[in-house]
């Protein structure tokens, strides 16, 4: 059948219709990348049949809301092929056709790659790999959210992903964490078309993905992705199944175009307008009419929606309200009570923080990446449990040394709702899950990263671990909040500001060594810490301004009791909320009437002139460290007390 015949369109078999609602949503795909000149339509024609089948039948939404929470998710990691999303979207009414011609244009509902602020797009995605871990954290946080829930029916989470997404190993290792916990609700479809932007996937894998995810424990089904009946069967063994389950489509990309069939042209470039109009030849479509799609074809594409929105309204599923008051719990909690006398790590604080917060608010949950005893989370895993298959109420996550998924894993968790995830490793490993943390911070989702060892002070195991330049590489990610502590009060306080943020993803920085505890006043740490920098020195004229921040502080401060100068003492423990006070605020903090003005962090020293000026002292570690004892370390590089005095004092005199 074809668009000349649309008139009797109710009396087409089903197959028909279906068939023509799949050529309607590839027509529309090789429209929007071809008004936008830009986009990749090949893989969007291979996963057509799979995603029709999909939200016409199985997938349970609400149009009218899509954001409700008892929804199953769907997570497109292959976000290239996002015409196809979009698609879908205006099929469902839920994006216009206005939206589908202004595609990857600017301020659009239709970007280039799929974002959250689009209604009825569940998870930023594009760089391949991380749909897998993000969808993974979906599913983990809807069994963990199961065990307090009576539902009447199961929520699935479905993730749909390509040849690149598989070979990313972000994919992989978030994969095995979820055959671990045996996430049964989590349905992946593998668009097995073999083909990626720069030819055959033979070139470069020769994986047989069924194997390694049945040895990963997932069910694995193969089949034939253009044939509806396999899909249908596909899916519904997959929901009854009692692992996470893959669904290998066997597809070609491109299908129905007129030459690029099986083509690696067909992947990352609009086609010419000759191989559209040989394609809606192919199609059954107008060969000269843009954006054609019959109304008849969207009402037969909603055919399900009206039961499907009566199942989301009576289902008792108390999810929707599981929502915890953060705020009000907050109040209730008294500051740790660390001992004075006592040199406390801030790594040991946190840990101590997290018993104290985690008591009282029941949503966090979180772990490390084999680190549980280096990241003080030792003490949460042995009150609340690892979470498993036999453990749902377990509310640590053992990551294993899996930092990257650990982080994508973290995203998906705070993209369900409902939970506040953290993960800790140490700093320098900050780097292996970068990506993900960008994502958080893109997303703008609540979560915490917790990086301990955060200087040459680790001491005897080497430049491979210590950071030098991590901390200002985290400062450089938009939106993403970086806490560096200098004791165990202001860790406390850390923790706390992070659980208040709802808005930003927070990076804590926490030290190995021990430090003295604060003997300034608990209040003004506590505001200082909100605000993002405070003064622990104050001088009305100074002759000398010192910033710094963590473990540096208490550094400052003793060398500062033996310069016989006016000075003042800064501790940043957050630029980034410093960076939003008052201007008089922050002309307050940082005396710009004083020249002579030095910065104490032990890192790199690129970025401390925001706040000391190009003529300014910048006193740090440029070069990676070396093995040995901490302590030597910092005599080797100059970074003791009295090196650092004679540079200081040097500078006022100059």
């Amino acid at each position: 059948m074809n668009y000349k015949a649309i008139d009797t369109f109710n009396d087409w078999t089903k197959d028909e219709k279906d068939q023509f609602t799949v050529s309607i949503i590839k027509g529309l795909v090789i429209d929007g990348v071809g008004k936008a000149n830009s986009g990749h339509p090949g893989g969007p024609m291979s996963l057509a049949d799979f995603s029709y089948i999909l939200y016409s039948e199985y997938l349970i939404f609400d149009s009218d809301n899509p954001d409700c929470q008892s929804r199953d998710r769907f997570v497109l990691s292959a976000g290239h092929t996002c015409m196809l999303l979009y698609t879908l979207l205006y099929l469902s009414d839920i994006l216009t056709m206005k939206d589908l011609k202004e595609f990857r244009q600017l301020h659009s509902r239709t970007p280039g790659h799929p974002e959250i602020e689009t209604p009825g797009v569940d998870a930023n995605t594009g760089p391949l790999g991380q749909g897998v871990g993000m969808a993974t954290g979906m599913a983990l946080a809807e069994r963990m959210l199961s065990k307090e829930s009576q539902k009447d029916r199961k929520q699935y989470t479905y993730v749909l992903v390509g040849d690149g997404d598989l070979q990313e190993p972000i994919a992989l290792g978030a994969a095995t964490l979820a055959g671990h916990w045996e996430l049964s609700q989590l349905i992946m479809f593998y668009d097995k078309n073999d083909i990626q932007i720069a030819g055959k996937t033979s070139r470069c894998d020769s994986t047989n993905y069924g194997d390694l995810f049945k040895s990963m424990n997932w069910d694995v089904q193969e089949i034939d992705g253009h044939d509806h009946e396999a899909i249908r069967k596909a899916i519904e063994n997959a929901q009854a199944s009692d692992l996470p389950s893959i669904i290998i489509g066997n597809t070609t990309i491109a299908k129905g175009s007129a030459t690029l069939e099986n083509t690696s042209q067909s992947h990352g470039a609009p086609f010419s307008s000759e191989e559209i109009i040989g394609t809606k030849q192919n199609l059954g479509l107008p060969e000269h009419e843009s954006f054609y799609c019959p109304a008849e074809v969207k009402e037969y594409f909603q055919r399900n929606f009206h039961s499907i929105k009566e199942l989301i309204s009576t289902s008792n599923n108390k999810t929707d309200n599981h929502a915890f008051d953060i705020s009000s719990e907050l109040k209730k909690i008294e500051l740790v009570d660390f001992d004075p006398t006592e040199v406390i790590a801030t790594r040991k604080a946190f840990g101590m923080s997290l018993d104290k917060f985690s008591s009282h608010i029941p949503t966090i949950v979180g772990g490390s990446a084999d680190l549980d005893g280096s990241n003080c989370t030792t003490n949460f895993v042995n009150t609340y449990g690892d979470f498993s298959s036999s453990n749902l109420k377990g509310r640590n996550i053992p990551f294993g040394v899996r930092e990257f998924p650990m982080g994508a894993i973290m995203n998906g968790i705070s993209l369900y709702g409902g939970l506040f995830p953290f993960g800790g490793t140490f700093l320098v490993f900050s780097d292996y899950v970068r990506s993900a943390i960008r994502l958080s911070a893109i997303q703008k989702l609540h979560v915490m990263y917790e990086f301990t060892h955060d200087s040459i002070f680790v001491g005897e195991d080497g430049p491979t671990h210590q950071p030098v330049e991590h901390t200002m590489s985290l400062r450089l990610i938009p939106d993403l909040l970086v806490f560096r502590p200098a004791d165990a009060i202001e860790t406390h306080f850390c923790f706390e500001t992070i659980m208040e943020n709802d808005t930003n993803p927070s990076a804590i920085l926490l030290t190995r060594q021990k430090l003295p505890v604060s003997t300034l006043d608990k209040t003004i740490i506590k505001n200082g810490v909100k605000k993002g920098a405070y003064t622990v020195l104050d001088s009305d004229n100074p002759d000398l301004v010192i910033f710094t921040t963590g473990s540096e502080s208490h550094l400052a401060l003793s060398i500062a009791k033996d310069i016989n100068r006016n000075i003042k003492i800064v501790n940043i423990p957050c630029w980034e909320l410093f960076d939003q006070q008052s201007e008089e605020y922050k002309n307050e903090i940082l005396t710009s009437n004083c020249r002579k003005r030095v910065s104490i962090e032990a890192g790199t020293t690129l970025g401390w002139e925001k706040f000391v000026g190009q003529n300014g002292l910048k006193i740090g570690i440029d070069n990676f460290g070396l093995s040995a004892p901490g302590v030597d370390v910092a005599m080797q590089f100059d970074f003791t007390k009295e090196k650092i005095k004679s540079r200081i004092e040097g500078y006022l005199n100059d």
